[in-house]
């Protein structure tokens, strides 16, 4: 009888382990730890193509996808002043690849148009580049260096575009957060950190809300996000610290000026650039 009641014992015991163990090894195959993402190396998604949609310009869509509007422009067959237009389809790897290949535009209604450089050397805007053949060709600085074309650009000369504290650093040019952001009170002055071209004006970029793009020169733009109120448009030349937007909270969770640089397409830290405050 013991040996008996000895056995039920121990079985019972089984299956008690049995039920204990279990839901844990089904619970663990069933949840494998979560890959860690390292924003650093998050790469922005990049389709083949782009249709084009009312309200976006050459610049717009180059901004969007981290591409030199120039290359954009060249592998889809657009000329100077870059005019597209809506169901257009933009071919982006070409641009991305550097590939020869050309894709003719589409026909279609006009929605945009852009003054091409040549237009804005004619105007002279403060920060324009100059070529200096005494530079050396293998040379790059902070302040300058040599563009694809072969030509030795400087950099303009950079100034905070708003008076707020910095709330976020540049996290890296294929990062979630490819500029610097810098807090403030709704309405408070938005100045041109250079000056420039004003290429895009709208709404259109998804995550940025009213932004403004300014081109200073072949190699530089700049970008201001989240504005509340936009008072320039595209088009318009502006100068360095000339009031160009209200800030506002548009496109994201609070009131504040997303400010990013890009040279030949490519986002740089504006850190760099900008003066010691």
């Amino acid at each position: 009888m013991s040996e008996v009641s000895s056995s039920y014992w121990v079985t019972l015991a089984k299956v008690f382990v049995i039920l204990i163990i279990l839901p844990l090894m089904i619970s663990c195959a069933n949840h494998s730890p979560a890959p860690v993402l390292e924003r650093s190396k998050t790469h922005v998604y990049r389709p083949k193509t782009h249709v084009v949609i009312a309200g976006d310009t050459l610049f717009s869509i180059a901004w969007r996808y981290g591409l030199k509007y120039e290359a954009l422009a060249k592998f889809n067959g657009i000329s100077p002043p870059y005019i597209i237009r809506p169901s257009q389809v933009i071919r982006l790897d070409l641009a991305a690849s550097n590939s020869p290949v050309t894709v003719k535009s589409q026909p279609g209604k006009r929605v945009a148009e852009v003054p091409n450089s040549s237009q804005i050397g004619r105007h002279k805007p403060q920060s324009t580049y100059k070529v200096d053949s005494s530079r050396q060709e293998n040379k790059t600085t902070k302040s300058g260096g040599i563009n694809n074309k072969g030509q030795v650009w400087s950099a303009p000369q950079w100034r905070w575009p708003a008076k707020g504290a910095l709330l976020s650093s540049f996290q890296g040019s294929n990062a979630l957060n490819k500029g610097i952001d810098l807090g403030g009170k709704l309405g408070e002055p938005v100045l041109a950190a250079a000056g420039g071209q004003v290429v895009y004006s709208g709404s259109g970029l998804r995550g940025y809300g009213k932004l403004l793009i300014v081109k200073h020169n072949e190699t530089f733009l700049s970008a201001y996000a989240h504005n509340d109120r936009l008072l320039v448009k595209e088009g318009d030349f502006v100068k360095a610290g000339q009031r160009i937007a209200d800030m506002g909270s548009s496109g994201t969770d609070r009131v504040k000026l997303h400010f990013e640089i890009r040279r030949d397409g490519t986002p740089v830290d504006p850190l760099r650039f900008l003066p010691r405050r």
